[in-house]
């Protein structure tokens, strides 16, 4: 049975209709987008192509969608680019303690530019709340950032009221929608965020190849200077291969999305009792009904996660601790520190993450081998 992946919220594997595509590209389109020959012109027509197919999975339109190399960079763009163009009308914004290391990072950085940003708690459970938020608000807040849906337990935020309340004081909303599209329906218009975060490799899509939704009127500071590539927002010789391959998992999404979350959320609710029923010290971290679908987040009394990582790899089962992108620190994850856990407790957990080419057999095959690993462990601790 093994190996077994179990990290589709790090990325995900690449579809092989999404590898065709990319490999078609490479073969037949090598002009640069920006030439008026022929050869540029095939490479444009891809790209728009492959743009028009992601505005239409998030109900946006093709020309508010504008390609960067992935969701740390569309973050970046997003909080930077809104800051540097709305801080002469103030200088404060709201975010959250369990965003993406992109995020919180791009706000320290910020801070020392000037910004006063405000870190909203959560609850035991990673919950923020409305009344909080709207405590929050001053006369000089210009941002509002929360994530959609969290890395690491799944939660998914209230971004449609968030929108509400923001647009009411004339303040811009975004989100880090990276670990939601392709995982949930996500709609821009019903949500109403002014920008938007999503990156191709964590819905079957290459690596190194995202995009930022801006609403269309909106206009933001570029952070990189250059061409005039992407209407100058982000300039850069496009990345025509990854675009394409970006186009065709958004369609693939489109096509089948109702189906996958139907089946990610039975086999992960099997996961999530099997594990309680064979292991009874277990905890489920995260709101246990409002998340997406494939998400686990676990910890197990007087384990050590990254032991139980490495055991679970020496199974080739592969999980996680934390969020990918810091995954080499041994520090415990902030986001389980802000739901209120021990520095003990956030160390004992895991992630588990599902996705498109899980089956039911490497769910029963976890469920086998996982207990006997937890009572070895226990065993030597």
């Amino acid at each position: 049975m093994p190996p077994i992946y179990l990290d589709n919220n790090a990325t995900t594997p690449l579809d092989p209709l999404v590898r065709e595509v990319i490999e078609e590209c490479l073969r037949n389109i090598h002009g640069n987008a920006s030439s008026i020959h022929a050869y540029g012109r095939r490479a444009r027509v891809a790209i728009e192509n492959a743009r028009e197919e992601i505005a239409s999975l998030l109900g946006a339109l093709s020309h508010e969608m504008y390609f960067t190399s992935g969701g740390t960079e569309a973050n970046n763009l997003a909080i930077q680019g809104i800051y540097l163009k709305e801080k002469n009308r103030g200088n404060h914004i709201i975010t959250t303690r369990v965003e993406h290391p992109s995020i919180l990072a791009t706000m320290k950085y910020l801070e020392k530019e000037g910004a006063l940003v405000t870190y909203l708690p959560v609850d035991n459970a990673g919950r923020i709340t409305i009344h909080e938020l709207q405590e929050a608000i001053t006369d000089k807040t210009i941002l509002i950032s929360v994530m959609l849906a969290n890395n690491e337990i799944g939660n998914i935020y209230p971004l449609k009221k968030i929108s509400q309340i923001a647009h009411a004081k004339n303040i811009l909303v975004h989100t880090d929608a990276v670990q939601a599209v392709g995982k949930i329906p996500v709609n821009i218009p019903n949500i109403g965020v002014d920008v938007l975060s999503l990156s191709a490799h964590k819905f079957y899509g290459p690596k190194g190849i995202g995009a930022l939704y801006i609403k269309q009127g909106l206009s933001i500071e570029p952070i990189m200077h250059g061409g005039g590539q992407e209407r100058a927002i982000r300039p850069g010789t496009e990345n025509t291969a990854a675009i394409t391959g970006f186009g065709k998992a958004a369609e693939l999404i489109r096509a089948h999305l109702s189906q996958e979350m139907e089946r990610i959320f039975n086999m992960r609710k099997k996961l999530e009792r099997g594990i309680l029923e064979k292991i009874p010290d277990a905890h489920i971290y995260g709101e246990l009904d409002h998340r997406i679908p494939g998400t686990l987040n676990v910890g197990f009394t007087h384990i050590e996660g990254e032991a139980l990582l490495l055991n679970l790899d020496l199974a080739q089962i592969a999980v996680s601790s934390g969020s990918a992108c810091s995954s080499g620190s041994l520090d415990p994850s902030p986001v389980l520190l802000a739901l209120g856990l021990s520095q003990q407790e956030a160390k004992s957990a895991i992630r588990m993450s599902l996705g498109r080419f899980n089956t039911e057999e490497e769910i029963d095959f976890v469920l086998e081998a996982l207990p006997t690993i937890i009572t070895r462990l226990k065993d030597v601790y």
